[in-house]
């Protein structure tokens, strides 16, 4: 996998290794994308979910018959 080097704000990391309770800066910002993408993941899966109708063995047309 290809990496990026990204200049960021020394307190903004320090922050995020603190709450990610991380001692890396690499691997704090690191796991707050991961979780950032997860979460995205999930918010698609659960509207994806709601939009659609949901289905059953018993709201399926009958098979053809002949």
């Amino acid at each position: 996998m290809a990496k990026v080097d990204i200049s960021l704000d020394a307190e903004l990391v320090v922050e995020v290794m603190v709450l990610a309770g991380v001692g890396s800066p690499q691997d704090a910002v690191e796991a707050v994308v991961r979780d950032y993408i997860a979460r995205g993941h999930r918010t698609e899966a659960r509207v994806q979910l709601r939009d659609e109708p949901g289905r059953s063995r018993d709201s399926l047309p009958p098979p053809p018959q002949g």
